[in-house]
């Protein structure tokens, strides 16, 4: 096997052990990492698990038993994330791995926190570590999505969430309709428990009465936002003007990585018309059709499909912002 071949394998084992932080390392990124020995052994590996505990360094170095200790030396750590070169909650990780002497480090991708940003590497480097970056990088960055997103846009990552008939309606007649399966409504409550905040607007509001909240999944509920000119998100909201880039930035000051916008038709639309203010599509299309209603949105031009699913005969379909 090629050393960039086992590069990417101990690589995906981080990536694997990472996504265990989903639901519990906001705001921080998902991060894993391996420490491998000369001959090929994994002898120690761990993630980061919560905001203010050990990052997925510390974890991995933790895990290493006292008779391997010997073996750092000569050994290679994997880590998806650059390791942090700056004191916050915890120490930095770049010089917990100059101290304890591993030979190598493999980075999946950079990170893009203004505070790291490329120093943890040099660090590294600085230190005579041999590192390779860039290993998965395309895997890495989406893995950490939202946290891309929000340190390189200042805005949280958007999601765009509807379910619509065959026939390209999202309700009967102008009256609610029950269009998801007891499956795919569970998998609605998986996205909001992976989300900061929720957002629908007042018509919505007033006339679904949605709960917006995690009942059928594990986690926190997200923050919840109407779209009301009568009650503004902010004191400073100004409905003349477009409103999606005012919530951008108000939801950055607050610090909402992500944001699932579930509803409706005219709020979905006023995103979508805002180019560089969502970043995914959720669709779900169920086989029942209704004489009319309100129309669906339209896919623009500039979503690329990147998943598609069934499940008990309601397909989602999952596009990407390019």
């Amino acid at each position: 096997m090629e050393q960039t071949e086992k590069d990417k394998m101990y690589m995906r084992r981080c990536l694997q052990l990472a996504r265990c932080g989903q639901l519990t390392a906001r705001p921080n990124p998902m991060v894993g990492a391996v420490i491998v020995s000369e001959e090929g052994r994994i002898i120690g590996e761990g993630y980061h698990i919560r905001c203010g505990e050990g990052h997925a360094e510390v974890n991995a170095f933790a895990s290493v038993k006292p008779q391997d200790g010997a073996l750092l030396s000569k050994s290679t750590m994997y880590v998806s994330l650059e390791p942090c070169s700056h004191y916050g909650r915890t120490p930095p990780c770049a010089d917990l791995i100059v101290s304890k002497g591993v030979r190598r480090v493999v980075v999946g991708c950079v990170d893009p926190f203004a505070k790291v940003k490329g120093r943890g590497i040099q660090r590294l480097r600085d230190a005579g570590i041999e590192v390779t970056v860039g290993v998965l990088e395309k895997e890495c960055l989406e893995l950490n999505s939202r946290f891309m997103t929000f340190n390189t846009h200042n805005r949280p990552y958007v999601t765009l969430k509807w379910c619509q008939t065959a026939n390209g309606f999202i309700d009967d007649n102008f009256r609610p309709v029950a269009l998801s399966t007891p499956f795919t409504q569970m998998l609605v409550h998986k996205l909001r428990a992976e989300n900061d905040a929720i957002l629908v607007g007042r018509v919505t509001a007033e006339r679904d009465k949605p709960q917006l909240n995690v009942r059928l999944w594990a986690g926190r509920d997200p923050m919840r936002i109407v779209i009301d000119r009568n009650r503004p998100f902010a004191p400073e909201a100004d409905f003349s003007k477009p409103i999606v880039p005012q919530l951008m930035k108000w939801l950055y000051g607050q610090g909402v990585q992500s944001l699932l916008v579930e509803g409706g038709a005219e709020t979905h639309r006023s995103f979508l018309a805002e180019n560089g203010c969502w970043d995914e599509l959720r669709v779900e299309i169920s086989p029942r059709t209704v004489g009319g209603g309100t129309a669906a949105p339209q896919i623009p031009a500039s979503a690329e499909l990147c998943d598609r699913k069934e499940y008990d005969g309601n397909i989602i379909l999952t596009y990407r912002h390019v």
